[in-house]
């Protein structure tokens, strides 16, 4: 099967539920022929990410952390402020969250760009 290029437009559609979308067709789910073990998935291009909806209260709650692994290294970024300096970040984060997490991942998020 050859790969195809999917053009989404992000304006007024949920962060939550566009990443969903977006996670089946870089995996490949969508495709008669899909192994969890095969990079099968499309190439997605995502439009107008910065007109994205962020449903209830997370742009306030929510915090991405990360720690460099050094005792007292935990780092800490509200989303209000991640979205603020670039949204795709945001977004691309929620579909990282929906792949699985092997060495599958890397390649899969690769398919994914945003305008």
């Amino acid at each position: 099967m050859e790969n195809k290029t999917h053009t989404i437009d992000a304006a007024n559609r949920v962060l939550g539920r566009l990443a969903t979308e977006v996670a089946i067709l870089l995996r490949g789910k969508n495709k008669p022929d899909f192994a969890p073990y095969k990079d099968e998935g499309d190439f997605v291009v995502i439009k107008n990410i910065e007109k994205i909806k962020i449903t209830g209260k997370k742009l306030e709650q929510k915090i991405y952390y990360r720690h460099s692994g050094y005792p007292g290294g935990l780092k800490k970024i509200p989303m209000s402020k991640l979205f603020e300096e670039n949204p795709g970040k945001v977004f691309i984060k929620a579909v990282m969250g929906m792949l699985p997490k092997n060495k599958l991942r890397v390649k899969q998020i690769k398919k994914l760009k945003y305008v």
